[in-house]
């Protein structure tokens, strides 16, 4: 399975480049924690599009919301440095892939290709 991280997920909404790559992750299911659906949630309403149906269009591929957990927040806080740019988000995205030991999904190319990240495009 993947986790995966709000641009991940955005970028499938969007149909954008390596959308395919998203919608083969998610027809095998997956996690997103909740601090990313919130994100994904938030930039769906800024944009002015329809959060309900984006929601069920993500939730209908089985996709498994995780509470952020006290290990993931503490995981996501060791992990931060100044001038790195990955945000609170990333970093809690990171952390529950650590935790259920799964492959992290991203559009975000700040990231890198490191072990247990995978880049959409």
């Amino acid at each position: 399975m993947t986790v995966f991280d709000a641009s991940a997920l955005l970028a499938y909404l969007g149909n954008e480049a390596g959308s395919d790559v998203v919608e083969a992750a998610l027809e095998t299911g997956g996690r997103c924690s909740t601090a990313n659906w919130s994100e994904v949630g938030q930039k769906v309403l800024a944009a002015g599009g329809d959060w309900d149906l984006s929601r069920a269009l993500l939730l209908s591929y089985g996709v498994a919301l995780e509470p952020v957990q006290a290990d993931d927040a503490e995981w996501a806080a060791r992990r931060w440095r100044t001038g790195e740019g990955l945000s609170l988000g990333d970093r809690l995205c990171l952390a529950l892939a650590d935790r259920v030991e799964e492959v992290a999904l991203t559009a975000d190319r700040k990231w890198g290709d490191g072990e247990g990240i995978r880049q959409i495009r």
